[in-house]
């Protein structure tokens, strides 16, 4: 099914709510993005954080498939790795900005 949507002036776009459902994605999933050889389309894909080989993966939030969650993962983290995961994406984050931060 083909369906079209206008690349907003941030370079957004709405995956439209059909198509979310069709597939399974939900709010939080992680989503990676394949530009295909002749860089006219994207591939997107959802990506599986962490799955039942986890540690303390039951104590953590599932999908409607038993994936993990992303916030399932990172609460699942000791405060010292969640401390090391913000500081690694907030980072990565000023990285894309082209901002600096000190640490």
């Amino acid at each position: 099914m083909k369906m079209y949507r206008i690349l907003g002036k941030r370079g957004r776009i709405t995956i439209p709510f059909e198509m979310r459902q069709r597939v399974g994605f939900q709010q939080n999933d992680v989503l990676s993005f394949t530009e295909s050889e002749d860089c006219r389309s994207v591939l997107v894909t959802r990506e599986i954080v962490c799955d039942e080989r986890c540690p303390e993966s039951d104590s953590k939030e599932r999908d409607t498939e038993g994936t993990v969650t992303l916030k399932g993962f990172l609460d699942g983290l000791s405060p010292e790795q969640q401390k090391a995961a913000l500081m690694h994406l907030s980072l990565k984050w000023a990285e894309q900005k082209g901002k600096r931060i000190h640490v």
